[in-house]
């Protein structure tokens, strides 16, 4: 049994492990992805929040929906941007659903410093 292997500061290996980890609603291994004074934004819009604590508090209200999981369409890898392309499933006050989700990842030394979401119109089940 070797020792595991090292996380690796390649951009697509950083998001794809903070994929892994939001599906798991590991909040730890998810903040570990992300730089401590890393940026969420809307899409050319707001901030959504700066820094581990803003994250934190943002990412365990979403971990609370039951039926959260993000699954991957596509990814684009241009230098140390990531393009995520993902259908996330979600449990709306509407009721539960899906929608399409367009994630821009800038990754500087192996960790992500700013994130944009461009969300899609949410279509619910049933």
């Amino acid at each position: 049994m070797g020792m595991p292997a090292p996380l690796t500061d390649d951009p697509a290996a950083v998001i794809q492990r903070q994929l892994e980890a939001y599906n798991r609603k590991d909040i730890d291994a998810l903040l570990a992805t992300y730089a401590p004074d890393a940026e969420q934004y809307v899409l050319h819009g707001d901030r959504l929040a700066k820094g581990h604590a803003q994250l934190r508090q943002r990412m365990l209200a979403r971990f609370a929906e039951p039926n959260l999981h993000a699954r991957l369409l596509s990814r684009t890898v241009m230098g140390a941007v990531v393009v995520d392309l993902e259908e996330v499933t979600r449990n709306f006050p509407e009721g539960n659903g899906r929608m399409e989700m367009l994630c821009v990842y800038e990754v500087v030394e192996g960790r992500i410093a700013r994130a944009s979401f461009a969300l899609g119109t949410p279509t619910l089940e049933g």
